[in-house]
């Protein structure tokens, strides 16, 4: 039996259909439900095998980017989402959806509420949208989405607000030590990006391009790996080697195939 992907739809949200396609590529069914919708009818998510957060700008961005998607996950689906967490089902957010995930308290770990936030994505060093293609390098293998990747990955990103930054040094030391840096922006040749523009697009610490949950399951990343899944889709392919976002997506599957 194929796993079932939930991918949440909020306005604003443009990402959900090329997810849903990668998905589908790694041998995942998809279901692509609005937020309300979900809320409306009292959805079941105990027939999902995996929970999608795509990119986009859910609700324009009111209030900071994924704020208002993070109200929705934490008031509306937090029986749902816990239910989640605790049976380590995949877990996935892109761009927008790593924003909304950071701030309803679920990476780089659970905060209660009223809890001070550790980490955040705030504004980009540039000042500005950053649309371009960037190389990742997947370091963690606690992280299920990244264990075992060793080739890297090209991929747009299209974000104002995917800095990555933490409360305090020992913080960033506690996610390396825990294994929990997913994915770093690198130099084509794998190397480090050692912060530097526009290698590392936004000024993240540490190069920091995605993290996960301590159990691993739950991944957020700012880039888009669902955005090169086909040869047709990179516009400089004849300098660029074949760095697909693909095996992300079917290291997430074959994982909820196990469940």
């Amino acid at each position: 039996m194929k796993s079932k992907a939930l991918i949440l739809f909020a306005p604003g949200t443009n990402r959900d259909q090329d997810v849903a396609a990668a998905l589908q590529m790694a041998g995942a069914e998809t279901d692509i439900h609005p937020v309300r919708s979900l809320y409306e009818k009292k959805q079941d998510w105990s027939t999902y095998q995996m929970l999608v957060v795509p990119g986009g700008f859910s609700y324009a961005d009111a209030l900071g980017a994924g704020r208002l998607l993070a109200l929705d996950l934490t008031s509306y689906f937090s029986n749902q989402v816990q239910e989640f967490l605790a049976a380590e089902k995949p877990v996935i957010g892109i761009c927008n959806g790593f924003q909304a995930l950071v701030k309803a308290g679920i990476l780089p770990e659970t905060r209660e509420p009223g809890e001070t936030p550790r980490a955040t994505l705030t504004f980009n060093q540039s000042n500005h949208f950053e649309c371009r293609w960037v190389t990742l390098k997947a370091v963690s293998q606690k992280c299920i989405w990244t264990a075992g990747l060793s080739d890297l990955l090209d991929c747009p990103v299209a974000h104002g607000e995917g800095n990555f930054t933490v409360l305090d040094d020992q913080y960033t030391k506690a996610l390396l030590e825990n294994d929990q840096v997913a994915l770093v922006y690198s130099k084509p040749d794998g190397n480090p990006a050692d912060g530097v523009y526009p290698l590392n697009p936004n000024g993240s610490i540490g190069d920091i391009a995605g993290v996960c949950n301590p159990a691993g399951n739950v991944l957020g990343l700012m880039p888009h790996p669902e955005n090169n899944i086909w040869t047709h889709q990179v516009p400089d392919r004849a300098n660029r080697p074949d760095h697909f976002g693909l095996p992300l997506f079917v290291n997430g599957v074959r994982y909820a195939s196990q469940l």
